[in-house]
């Protein structure tokens, strides 16, 4: 308490109220981002944004006290599927915020309630004949008769089964209106291209790589990178590039990425300022350029980083939300360790959510393996359809493979490294080398190997029959289409295949 408001601490609110509340504790501020407002207050004070705009509240919003942060409850229930009553003679407050049937019942005989489930235990309080009950834990057995039991003003303790009339039903409705996100979406099925740019020059190629392609939708260059801890940004746009993809009909989606490797993502993220910068930068860029998009390829966060990680998501989405612009956001495949990227909140906000689904063995990998097998690829599809939308979900497909040699060191111990290659270039090498490849059912691909200078050079291609049968694993979930990466490594008559499944 603090005055008349009631406040709670923001791992409370955070952790079970509402977990779209963010405090950057760097800069001592608390954050809410709705579909189109990014509401900032700062620790103690009265005074909030909306957007950039100053407003007062009547009371602090925030307040600190020994290194904790508290939140006044008015504000939270602003946003938040909740209710709330305060009662005195002791302070208590009585949230709701689980909403349905719960099980409970009525004093049938005047009684107590009891601190334990013993007739010595203390008294908290005299029940009444008629007084409703709700059961705490309807399954919990309690020996010696008794029951845990909640009053309608928040007193939590035991009662007599004996004094306790026939449980019934009741139903908690709510009235809280969700917010309504809206997102862009484009019409007929996305074929997304990756075009890395690694030079201004490379600016250039566009036109003779589209020209090999059909049916490509939109291409997403690499020309942005993080350049530092505070959200500037390094570019390799070029307003012609922009101008000549629009002449050919693609949509060009600005890619920003986390590679640079004398940066924190964590610093930049948890930072407000830092997230701001970065925020305004993207905006300017696509407005100096033109784009129809931005692609996030945030690759390098870390598990400490992931609330700091989709706090930017979201603040970056108002911004999108906000200029008509296409957010798209790429990651790794679903697993239980990278649950921190929490893509069903990314699902929500985001335009567009983009699954890799490659990179299965990679070149850090220490045994030899499919860059992207059919199983991958289906679980992929699988369990991020579980959190987000098929409309919303564009599945990453690769148009290179590796080949990996395995061989003995000093020691007789077989090492794995591996060469990435496109299409044409792994056949290209397998022909070189005589190989014969096979059929493999279970990775959905061809496979070679074969043996020169004391070492086994092993590869699962991508071509034709691999990528179609991915394709029908795509077609068949009815997700919002494919990212290919990269342009440029793949055969021509792959893009038969491609539009045999996509509309």
């Amino acid at each position: 308490m603090q005055g008349q408001k009631v406040y709670l601490d923001f791992d409370t609110v955070s952790g079970i109220l509402n977990k779209r509340f963010y405090w950057d504790s760097n800069e001592n501020i608390l954050s809410y981002t709705t579909p189109t407002e990014v509401i900032k207050t700062e620790a103690d004070s009265s005074f909030y944004f909306v957007n950039e705009k100053k407003k007062q509240s009547e009371y602090p919003i925030t307040v600190t006290k020994d290194n904790t942060v508290y939140i006044a409850i008015d504000f939270v229930k602003q946003f938040s599927d909740m209710s709330y009553e305060y009662y005195k003679e002791p302070d208590r407050v009585v949230i709701n915020y689980q909403w349905g049937d719960y099980l409970a019942t009525t004093v049938k005989k005047a009684t107590q309630l009891r601190y334990e489930p013993s007739i010595k235990s203390d008294i908290l309080v005299q029940l009444e004949p008629d007084q409703p009950l709700t059961y705490v834990d309807p399954n919990e057995v309690i020996k010696g008769g008794f029951s845990k039991v909640m009053t309608e003003d928040g007193i939590i303790g035991y009662v007599k089964n004996k004094y306790a009339a026939k449980s019934y039903y009741d139903t908690l409705k709510s009235d809280y209106k969700a917010p309504e996100y809206k997102h862009i979406k484009k019409d007929g099925s996305i074929n997304l291209v990756w075009h890395q740019v690694t030079n201004m020059d490379a600016n250039n190629n566009l036109g003779n790589l589209i020209e090999k392609t059909q049916g490509v939708t939109t291409v997403s260059p690499t020309w942005f990178k993080i350049s530092d801890n505070e959200g500037s940004i390094t570019s390799l746009a070029e307003e012609s590039y922009v101008e000549q993809a629009h002449a050919l009909g693609l949509e060009v989606w600005g890619l920003v990425d986390d590679f640079s490797t004398d940066i924190s993502m964590t610093d930049l993220l948890s930072h407000t300022s830092s997230r701001e910068k970065l925020i305004q930068n993207l905006k300017n860029a696509v407005k100096q350029y033109n784009l129809d998009g931005i692609n996030i390829d945030f690759e390098k966060i870390s598990s400490e980083a992931g609330a700091d990680y989709i706090e930017f998501i979201r603040e970056l989405s108002v911004m999108c939300r906000n200029n008509s612009i296409v957010l798209s956001i790429d990651n790794y495949v679903p697993t239980s360790y990278s649950a921190y990227y929490d893509r069903e909140e990314q699902g929500l906000v985001a335009d567009y959510v983009i699954i890799m689904a490659y990179d299965e063995h990679h070149g850090g990998s220490e045994e030899s393996g499919s860059v992207a097998s059919i199983g991958f690829v289906d679980n992929a599809i699988n369990n991020i359809l579980e959190m987000v939308p098929g409309e919303r979900v564009i599945i990453g497909i690769p148009f290179y493979t590796r080949m990996w040699k395995e061989a003995p060191d000093k020691s007789g111990k077989i090492t794995v490294t591996s060469e990435a290659y496109g299409m044409s270039k792994a056949q290209a090498l397998l022909d070189d080398n005589g190989v014969e490849v096979k059929w493999d059912d279970q990775t959905g691909q061809y496979y070679g190997e074969y043996k020169k200078d004391g070492a086994t050079y092993k590869i699962w291609l991508e071509e034709e029959d691999s990528i179609e049968a991915k394709l029908k694993l795509i077609n068949k979930a009815g997700v919002a289409g494919i990212a290919c990466w990269k342009l440029g490594l793949e055969k021509e008559s792959i893009w038969e295949i491609i539009n045999k499944y996509l509309k």
